[in-house]
């Protein structure tokens, strides 16, 4: 039996739209091992003259079918089969910066949130915007959605409008695209002042406010003007540093920070020198997870709702439509500030 057959007998099932005969033909050649990986499918010319179809329902079959990750399309060549997971409603590209403690909960609950019928597949950009090219121009056209944590920067935002709209999710950092793509992101700049101003009465109980911010990261810009426009405005005394040096932590400083490696040698040294988090030293942190809600009494956070930003990201993908959000930041206040 060949491909046109499995589509020809799907055309006596009256509630079937050709359309739907087309990738249901294609689904089942492939569970009957007619077609495997790397085959490639009839051209949109043949399959026309082969079933009389119109040209516009074949080319819509074959999205879809591009969209379950089943098929591709090589320019010049044709159409091939490059997977055999016929059970995979959507393919999904999730790009993000990197499979931090806060990135694994968003990950956790999306890939929960859509179920099995989802393939999901994780790269890693890292903040380089070379990796992030590379990724992207590699896996374009390969999935029928891309959630994507992007790099802001002026020079992705091509690259990521060559994706259409309704296939594309922006998440996590804000970038502006045109008014028809969508997203769920984070604002860092007002937001974070605005928890600066909730928490001034316990930041005036230390002498000195430090944030640990390196320009060599990805860490949000935002965050360390929204801090130097606070230390201004409130004339609290305090500076910016790139990282910490273990065993410099002194007594009646206020430490800010992003990176959750720099918090956790400051603890360390808060132990070693038998210093009361909360009292001696002030903790602030950036991004909230359950360990900072255990260490030392709780560790006061100002983070969104990762959860609540997958949770959303998963019901845009299964409803559609246009999604733009900017995301609430919550603070936390526990035992460290």
């Amino acid at each position: 039996m060949t491909l046109f057959d499995k589509i020809n007998n799907l055309s006596t099932v009256n509630t079937l739209s050709k359309h739907e005969q087309l990738v249901l033909g294609v689904i089942e050649a492939i569970d009957d091992g007619i077609l495997v990986t790397g085959d490639q499918l009839p051209s949109i010319n043949n399959m026309v003259a082969e079933l009389g179809y119109a040209r516009k329902t074949i080319v819509k079959a074959y999205e879809e079918l591009k969209e379950r990750g089943l098929i591709e399309s090589k320019k010049l060549k044709g159409y091939f089969i490059i997977s055999q997971e016929t059970k995979v409603t959507l393919k999904i590209a999730l790009l993000l910066f990197s499979f931090q403690r806060f990135q694994e909960e968003f990950y956790n609950t999306f890939r929960k949130e859509l179920g099995k019928r989802f393939q999901i597949d994780v790269f890693f950009h890292h903040n380089n915007t070379a990796i992030f090219e590379t990724i992207f121009t590699n896996i374009r056209g390969k999935y029928g959605m891309y959630v994507v944590a992007p790099i802001p920067n002026p020079q992705i935002q091509p690259l990521l409008e060559s994706i259409p709209p309704q296939k594309l999710l922006i998440i996590d950092r804000y970038l502006p695209l045109k008014a028809e793509y969508s997203y769920i992101s984070q604002e860092f700049e007002e937001t974070t002042y605005a928890k600066l101003e909730e928490l001034l009465p316990a930041i005036r109980n230390f002498k000195k406010f430090e944030l640990f911010f390196n320009d060599d990261r990805d860490y949000p810009q935002g965050i360390r003007s929204a801090f130097e426009r606070f230390l201004k405005d409130y004339k609290v005394e305090g500076s910016i540093r790139k990282t910490y040096k273990p065993g410099s932590a002194k007594k009646g400083t206020l430490y800010f920070f992003i990176s959750d490696t720099n918090l956790w040698e400051v603890l360390r040294d808060c132990r070693n020198k038998e210093y009361v988090v909360g009292k001696d030293i002030g903790i602030l942190s950036h991004n909230d997870h359950v360990a900072k809600q255990i260490v030392f009494g709780g560790i006061t956070t100002i983070s969104t709702d990762f959860n609540a930003m997958a949770k959303k990201a998963a019901k845009h993908i299964k409803q559609g439509g246009l999604t733009q959000e900017i995301m609430p930041f919550n603070l936390i206040k526990r035992n460290s500030l």
